[in-house]
């Protein structure tokens, strides 16, 4: 007794454990892949968040914003000065985290609409990063031995406002929530800033950091030979792919390694001409690294790396061609038969054993008599009964419904008077 309680014990701090691990504050979603031979990649960040303001209590806001939509939407590249300065920004915070990696490249794709409802309002932004990053490589590997590959930078993004000129809109801020209201509600904009939700508005939006602070070594991994075979082409995989190997990392979903992986939701309150509740909605951060080679995980220092060579180990999932093995494949489907065989060899043991040791577990059918159920009913009697053990005959669970007494139903009878007249012989007509 003492053992099942103490696995209860360890299960439900498990689940204890799991459920009480915070989330960071973060939305970002990371797709690259990373070609160590060119030492440069092509990378996409987006980061995503969502405001609502809710006026469901009548108000000002109620009056103003019903039925009001205000976007913005652009895109710029490396040939804007002011792409050139996010780039900077980027690389100052990639050097910060311990990389070595430089964005040499970026186009940028801006997007935040502001929509108002009968009683909420939300406010939704997107930018998505398309940066060519370079310099990644610490140091180049040749046949067995791994090439050395910076991972420090996965989780880049930008601190402080990021100004944007456009030939639309103007200069536009970014990184920064408030700056939708005060383009948009200039008077909202001021009563948010000054109250308890101006953490909320001012809280940057391009944060990777999620990314960055789950250990390598928490991802999912997943190997991929396809692209060293003769047909690769068929399969959809992009020239770059081809004739090479690939090593997939992906973070993202929920487990005991990683935590708890769930949306952000954060809420705050502001006034105006009355108390709003303005609440941000942030999906979990996740991510995807194809490198291109066999990788990996390792630790340089203080720094997370792949060692990533052109081929994997001897004898790791693959054959000499390449291709999976077929021994692998034939033997799953060999230990199913076997199980199966198993399963119907063990059920033959046990009918088998049953047949010669039958023993009678119910009512033995001797002991039964059968008792009717229903009387006559328009005259006619069914032959509804039932069964009934003998000597029980006062056992009240197999009474039926028809043993009670009921008013049976009379056949009508009519009165027949006496006649002394007899029946007419066959043929008679009357005398006219």
């Amino acid at each position: 007794m003492s053992k099942r309680i103490l696995t209860i014990i360890v299960f439900l701090s498990i689940f204890i454990a799991v459920g009480s691990i915070s989330p960071v504050l973060a939305s970002s979603q990371l797709e690259v892949t990373i070609d160590p031979n060119s030492n440069l990649a092509i990378a996409k960040m987006t980061y995503q968040r969502s405001l609502n303001i809710d006026y469901s209590d009548g108000g000002n806001l109620a009056e103003t914003m019903n039925g009001k939509i205000s976007k913005i939407v652009f895109s710029a590249d490396a040939s804007n000065p002011t792409v050139q300065s996010l780039m900077g920004k980027l690389n100052s915070y990639m050097l910060s985290k311990g990389s070595q990696a430089v964005v040499t490249n970026l186009v940028l794709e801006y997007k935040t609409v502001m929509t108002g409802r009968a009683t909420s309002m939300s406010v939704d932004y997107s930018v998505i990063l398309r940066p060519t990053v370079e310099n990644f490589v610490i140091k180049a590997g040749s046949g067995n031995t791994p090439t050395l590959v910076d991972t420090d930078w996965r989780g880049f993004g930008a601190l402080g406002p990021v100004v944007i000129n456009t030939p639309i809109y103007g200069n536009v801020e970014i990184n920064l929530p408030i700056s939708s209201f005060e383009q948009f509600t200039p008077a909202l904009a001021l009563s948010l800033k000054s109250s308890d939700a101006a953490e909320l508005v001012n809280t940057r939006i391009m944060d990777g950091d999620e990314i960055k602070g789950q250990p390598l070594g928490n991802w999912h991994f997943l190997f991929d030979p396809t692209g060293i075979q003769v047909d690769a082409s068929q399969h959809g995989l992009s020239e770059a792919i081809s004739g090479s190997v690939v090593s997939s990392f992906t973070m993202g979903e929920s487990s005991l390694r990683e935590g708890q992986i769930r949306e952000q939701v954060h809420e705050s309150s502001f006034n105006s001409d009355k108390t709003y509740r303005i609440t941000s909605f942030e999906s979990s951060g996740n991510a995807s690294i194809d490198v291109i080679g066999f990788a990996n995980r390792d630790v340089l220092g203080t720094s997370e790396i792949f060692g990533v060579t052109p081929t994997p180990p001897e004898g790791y999932a693959s054959t000499s061609s390449g291709e999976f093995p077929a021994f692998i494949l034939y033997g799953m489907a060999g230990m199913a038969a076997i199980g199966g065989a198993g399963i119907y060899f063990m059920s033959q043991r046990k009918l088998k054993r049953e047949g010669t040791n039958l023993v009678q577990t119910g009512i033995d059918p001797t002991q039964l008599t059968g008792v009717q159920t229903s009387a006559g009913s328009g005259g006619y009697q069914t032959v509804r009964g039932e069964a009934q053990v003998k000597g029980l005959e006062d056992y009240n669970q197999h009474r039926s419904y028809y043993d009670e007494e009921k008013p049976q139903v009379e056949e009508k009878s009519e009165d027949k008077s006496a006649s002394t007249r007899g029946a007419l012989p066959k043929g008679f007509k009357p005398k006219k």
